[in-house]
């Protein structure tokens, strides 16, 4: 079952996409999106994650400037549009709003029923960001952009965290990679998975930038991660 809820923070309200596991949940996941909002490729992301046991909740972190915008990543205009619409995103105000759903999925749970979280992009660095700064049970981040530059906040890290990253990432280069690597390798909490020859964006639903054998690698090991991790 799929459908919209209402998360209420401080300064107003935005909807979530939710998608619902045929019975009891096993855990919960919060979506973190790309830049292109709750498009098609975010939704079927829950989709999956609930056909798989779990409550799925995306929430639209762009609602204060573009609320529910849906845009293509294989359509250039739209991609342009989502990189200017990135660049309004305050991200310690979304890293708030993904607390506040944080603690309202857990919430919507059995009692001591778990949630992580995972990200694409833009949501492969909140997922960091999240893991530093909230108490979400599990984390996954994919393809985050920019990760070197928040290592400060590792030692915030106090809960599982799988980061997967493609080797050939155009918006990550290999300085950036192995300033993470050299960061995170030894950190007790934090796994890293590298994708060589694989480019940003190479895990999404749908569209042009699948590669489909580093894709589906990268799901099944997010996949145990979780059900470690989440039950």
């Amino acid at each position: 079952m799929t459908g919209s809820i209402t998360i209420n923070v401080d300064d107003g309200s935005f909807t979530a996409y939710r998608a619902d596991p045929a019975g009891t949940p096993r855990g919960a996941i919060v979506v973190i999106q790309e830049i292109f909002g709750i498009n098609a490729g975010i939704r079927r992301q829950c989709d999956l994650f609930a056909e798989a046991g779990y409550l799925a909740i995306a929430p639209d972190l762009f609602w204060r400037f573009a609320a529910g915008v849906e845009l293509d990543p294989d359509v250039k205009p739209e991609f342009e549009r989502a990189l200017q619409l990135m660049g309004q995103l305050d991200q310690d105000a979304a890293i708030r709003d993904l607390e506040t759903t944080i603690r309202t999925v857990r919430g919507m749970l059995p009692e001591d029923g778990k949630v992580g979280a995972v990200g694409f992009c833009l949501g492969g660095r909140l997922a960091f960001m999240v893991a530093a700064r909230t108490d979400v049970d599990a984390s996954v981040g994919y393809y985050g952009v920019g990760i070197d530059g928040l290592l400060g906040e590792k030692h915030g890290i106090a809960r599982p965290l799988m980061l997967h990253i493609p080797v050939e990432d155009h918006f990550v280069d290999h300085d950036a990679q192995a300033r993470i690597h050299a960061g995170l390798d030894d950190h007790p909490k934090v796994t890293l998975h590298d994708y060589p020859g694989e480019d940003h964006g190479f895990a999404a639903a749908f569209g042009s930038r699948r590669s489909e054998e580093a894709a589906t690698l990268a799901e099944g090991r997010t996949a145990a991660f979780f059900a470690e991790h989440l039950g």
